[in-house]
């Protein structure tokens, strides 16, 4: 039986409610409603009493979503769907196991609904489009490319461009950001190194010359870190950030599998851009999805960091560990050493399917972002990856 909520109070956290009142278009709506702050708010009633969110409310929802977890019209996540979300795929920061009417809240199942969504861009390791993803959404994979789904894409694009038209993006990269910052989110934790990297690492960092150099140069200090953030406000590391996290994993705790720091910086520039969240369904610096860095920590004994939930990835430091064992594996992929062009289209497409044309182009903009990375001042007469 479906459960009914009375208040908007009744289905969020505090946090949640603050965030809403703080977004200046909702609380203009509410304010406009009668609703006060410090008093209950009302949720919306369609004629026939079943409570609903209004465009405004659901575009706020949306936005404080992806910042926080993901860097939809509500739809449905069915709590089987929900379930192996968590289960297989690490999205953990809602628990839904003990009590599945969490899904009636608003915000977690919209942060299921994007993670099921994230998952369907990328689904039998294929690079989806946005058509197949909201088809697929509704009805199912099968279903993405049949005629019957074609009315769901089109109402999508009416109501995507609908909600558009009522207010810019750029107005929520501006506020949510700053908003999460000062809540315990996922999103607040990455604006600084410190919120999201162990004490060790951090001390490690701050023994680099040439971090020091750049850390002290944007007036950065000791327990306060900040994330670099590009114009849409999505943190991101420099590339000595990225080459000195390489060096550190590397001479820590895999010296001898011989992965270069300069092989893995590369990696991390073609998979994620060096966004701390990744990019699409490449997740963290590394792009290292959470079931094979699980597998990783399960069977095969990479233990120095420890992979609960998807957001364990956001460390840069756990994704650049897991991404370097993972190349370690990929080297001696079915018991047999491998080539360097074989291990980086594996890397990037999966061992399963290497081929000069599906994963052929992987290896070039591997050789390219590798020039970033290498010492101008020495000669390299290959590629060197292990």
């Amino acid at each position: 039986m479906a459960v009914s909520f009375k208040y908007w109070d009744d289905c969020l956290d505090p946090e949640d409610m603050q965030l809403m009142w703080a977004d200046p278009q909702v609380s203009k709506e509410w304010l406009d409603a009668g609703e006060g702050q410090g008093q209950k708010v009302h949720l919306s009633r369609d004629p026939d009493g079943e409570a609903y969110l209004t465009q405004t409310e659901m575009m706020a929802v949306a936005v404080i979503t992806v910042h926080r977890h993901f860097k939809s019209q509500l739809d449905p996540v069915t709590t089987e769907v929900a379930q192996w979300l968590g289960r297989e795929l690490g999205y953990k920061y809602y628990d839904i196991e003990e009590d599945v009417n969490l899904l009636y809240w608003p915000f977690v199942n919209v942060y299921f609904g994007a993670a099921y969504a994230k998952w369907l861009f990328s689904c039998d390791e294929k690079e989806r489009t946005e058509e197949f993803v909201v088809r697929a959404y509704k009805g199912g994979k099968k279903k993405a490319t049949h005629k019957s789904s074609s009315p769901i894409f089109q109402r999508y694009l009416y109501v995507k461009d609908a909600l558009l038209s009522m207010r810019q993006p750029e107005s929520f990269n501006e506020l949510t950001p700053d908003l999460l910052a000062n809540s315990s989110s996922t999103e607040g934790q990455l604006i600084c190194w410190d919120s999201k990297v162990s004490e060790v690492d951090m001390d490690a960092m701050w023994s680099q010359p040439d971090v020091i150099k750049e850390w002290t140069k944007s007036g950065e200090r000791r327990g306060n870190v900040r994330f670099s953030h590009d114009v849409k406000k999505r943190p991101y590391l420099s590339r000595v950030e990225v080459k000195t996290v390489a060096e550190i994993t590397i001479s820590r705790h895999l010296s001898t599998k011989g992965v270069t720091p300069e092989a893995l910086a590369a990696l991390a520039e073609v998979c994620s851009m060096r966004f701390v969240h990744g990019v699409r369904s490449r997740t963290g610096l590394m792009g290292i999805d959470y079931p094979t860095a699980a597998w990783l920590y399960r069977d095969c004994g990479h233990r120095a960091y420890t992979v609960s939930s998807v957001d364990d990835l956001y460390n840069p430091f756990a994704s650049m560990y897991f991404g370097a064992a993972y190349l370690g594996w990929l080297s001696q992929y079915e018991g047999r050493e491998r080539s360097h062009e074989f291990i980086v289209q594996a890397y990037l497409g999966g061992p399963e399917n290497v081929s000069l044309q599906e994963t052929g182009p992987f290896w070039n903009k591997f050789l390219e972002a590798l020039k970033l990375y290498q010492d101008p001042k020495k000669e390299h007469t290959g590629c060197c990856i292990l």
